[in-house]
């Protein structure tokens, strides 16, 4: 139900913009995230946007260069990112999470069980 796109090829340095598109309004009412996953790695978490507030969670190594955004009138939850490293090569899902519950004890948002719809994926290469 959701849907990635944006992902390719570029070269150390360069920057890509990932979007997310969702079926319709319901989503907006939803946190969304975006996760991605190396060769041989598990699924990680990149960056997480709420539903009220906008408020935006990024993980360490992407703190500074990528960037999450949404616009709900376009149902689209998109990620900016800038400055890419080769390690930043992945395929890249982005999660809805239905949950407007917290627990202040975990880091709720990274956790990939939390999330409730998963697009199918857009891959990532960085180059160096």
């Amino acid at each position: 139900q959701l849907q990635a796109s944006g992902g390719g090829l570029v070269q150390t340095g360069a920057s890509l913009r990932l979007s997310c598109k969702t079926p319709g309004p319901t989503f907006n009412r939803y946190d969304m995230a975006w996760f991605r996953q190396a060769p041989g790695k598990e699924r990680e978490f990149v960056a997480h946007i709420t539903y009220v507030g906008l408020n935006t969670i990024y993980a360490d190594s992407v703190k500074g260069r990528f960037t999450i955004s949404r616009d709900n009138g376009k149902n689209t939850v998109d990620l900016q990112m800038n400055s890419l490293k080769p390690e930043d090569t992945a395929v890249y899902y982005c999660a809805a999470r239905t949950s407007n519950t917290y627990d202040p004890n975990t880091k709720w948002y990274s956790l990939t069980h939390e999330y409730d719809y998963w697009g199918q994926g857009t891959l990532v290469t960085v180059s160096s």
